[in-house]
């Protein structure tokens, strides 16, 4: 598959760059690393989002989960794989290296598809299917953790420091996400979301396969084309051994990897000496406090018909909502207190949280896709056409062909205005992100008001839903990760990335609890006190919710500028 994607790089960059030697390079000037990387990201993501596209269905329709159940543990399932991350990424830079985390995250979740597999082959043994699933489960977040940080994290390495391919380099390995998230949903779906419970397995198997695919592709060529522009293997040995080295070799100025823009003498200063003990001591408590508060106050289930492994299950998710959202207040609170932060950098991470904190609005409702939205999609679309019925699995692919076909408009349009001194500030295209998510929304509340229950509306309504949230997703996604990179003190680059990272995680758990509130007739759903009795209010839920956010986002925007001291 990895010899049939090099053609790509023909129209993508002319150039030619002399450090580089001939062995390493494309004829286009790129590293023929990149492409290994864009085919095993690509594999990944095939892996990942194929089980995403059928795995509520799954539940719902093999395993005969109720609809709420079923998106608790969607959301926890990708609210941890955003969590997992962040420990695999300290593992391979303090003891792994990126190769060998690579390698083991591969190949468990390549062994957590197959246990996913083998629950689906099992579906009509309640407690054997139950417990491969969450071994499953388990293995595919931990392997996550250990794959997801490092990938990319290998692109940058194939260049110098302050070569200007990288922003194209990523643009690239970028376009192997969206192409394994576009034909994942198609070949998984295709093959498990047949109207036949029992041919679920075959789309996890397709899920299994892929990421095999994927870990052999890259261990076959990893020696020949991961290297540096000096021959050297990238990702062989901890990045802690590895800037050590540098550290040797280089003036201190930092900014050892030239990836914050925004380095000055004041940001680079050590702290002073603070007592991190008792500070962690505090952190500590205050979790455990602040977790307890919230499992048992706020996230509570209310006693039902369930079997006992079941309501295991349910109070996992329990826990896992309230160790995340605690997580995102304590961790925050930890950083901005510290007694060694100046006026400046303590401005510029608010600047930060407050844009975490909106994207929790942003992602929460963006990610009902693999759930409350698949669920509308399989009940209440017309997906006949002619005499073939598409599945509803297949509403997945949209966003990633939208993506494909928008994005290079997006980067044309920005930069039109960057040239024109026009381009809005960071905070300005994330109300704008949350502005196009509410009109997503609000299009399908209009298309299924005053339609009867079990009455199926036309695919059209869902996908312009779609194509709104990826003009809101492409005004929204590609500036998060910037701006915390721009706006971060050095030393603590990591720990705002991953605050970011954490509401993500934080979001994506919430896209559960709000999948929950997925009305079924007869039921009636409620949230902080509204009501929901069909599907016109539960999409209106998240019209108000993102309209609200954005306006609030519109007003904070010309402080929020001001308080990012000329960073944009």
């Amino acid at each position: 598959m990895i010899l049939c994607i090099f053609p790509i790089q023909k129209v993508i960059n002319k150039r030619k760059e002399p450090f580089m030697s001939q062995n390493s390079k494309t004829n286009s000037g790129h590293p023929k690393g990149l492409y290994l990387l864009f085919a095993t990201e690509m594999w990944e993501r095939f892996s990942y989002y194929g089980m995403r596209a059928i795995f509520a269905l799954y539940m719902v329709k093999a395993l005969m989960f109720d609809k709420h159940i079923a998106s608790g543990i969607y959301g926890s399932y990708t609210g941890l794989v955003y969590l997992t991350p962040l420990i695999g990424g300290y593992v391979a830079d303090r003891y792994w290296g990126n190769r060998r985390s690579i390698l083991i995250g591969g190949l468990m979740m390549a062994m957590g598809q197959f246990c996913m597999f083998l629950s689906a082959s099992y579906y009509q043994n309640s407690q054997l299917t139950l417990m491969l699933m969450m071994l499953g489960l388990g293995l595919l977040i931990i392997g996550n953790g250990f794959f997801k940080p490092n990938i990319s994290t290998m692109v940058g390495q194939l260049y110098e420091a302050a070569d200007p391919r990288k922003d194209t380099a990523y643009t690239i390995f970028y376009m192997g996400i969206n192409l394994g998230a576009f034909f994942s949903p198609l070949v998984c779906g295709g093959l498990g979301d047949t109207g036949n419970p029992g041919d679920f397995k075959w789309g996890f198997l397709a899920a299994c396969i892929g990421m095999i695919i994927g870990v052999i592709t890259f261990e076959l060529l990893k020696n020949k084309y991961l290297v540096t522009p000096e021959g050297e293997q990238i990702g062989k040995i901890a990045n802690s051994k590895r800037l050590e080295t540098l550290d040797k070799e280089l003036e201190p100025v930092g900014d050892r990897e030239g990836l914050n823009t925004n380095v000055t003498p004041e940001l680079v200063q050590k702290p002073p000496a603070t007592n991190n003990g008792s500070k962690t001591l505090i952190s500590v408590i205050a979790f455990v406090v602040i977790t307890l508060g919230l499992k048992f106050l706020v996230f509570t289930e209310a006693a039902g018909t369930e079997t006992a492994q079941v309501k295991t299950i349910m109070m996992m998710n329990d826990w896992i909502t309230s160790g995340i959202f605690t997580a995102i207040i304590v961790v925050p609170l930890s950083i901005f207190l510290d007694a060694s932060l100046t006026k400046i950098e303590k401005e510029r991470i608010l600047v930060i949280f407050i844009a975490a904190f909106f994207v929790i609005f942003f992602w929460s409702a963006f990610e009902q896709a693999g759930a409350s939205l698949t669920f509308f999609a399989d009940e209440q679309t017309n997906r006949k056409l002619g005499g073939w019925e598409m599945p509803a699995s297949w509403f997945n692919s949209f966003n990633a062909i939208f993506i494909v076909i928008l994005a290079p408009l997006s980067g044309l349009l920005w930069g039109g205005l960057r040239k024109r001194k026009m381009e809005p500030a960071s905070p300005t295209k994330q109300a704008f992100g949350l502005f196009f998510l509410s009109v997503g929304y609000l299009v399908i509340a209009l298309g299924v008001k005053h339609v009867a229950p079990g009455v199926k509306v036309s695919m059209l309504w869902l996908t312009s839903l779609y194509l709104l949230h990826t003009i809101g997703e492409l005004c929204l996604s590609p500036i998060g990760l910037s701006m915390v990179n721009k706006l971060a003190p050095v030393r603590f680059a990591s720990l705002l990335m991953g605050v970011w990272f954490l509401s993500n995680a934080a979001a994506n758990n919430f896209a559960g609890v709000l999948s929950g509130l997925y009305p079924e007739q007869g039921k009636i759903t409620v949230f902080l006190g509204y009501h929901m009795a069909n599907l016109y209010d539960f999409f209106m839920l998240f019209v108000v919710m993102s309209a609200v956010a954005s306006g609030i986002l519109f007003l904070l925007t010309r402080w929020l500028t001001k308080m990012m001291h000329g960073v944009r």
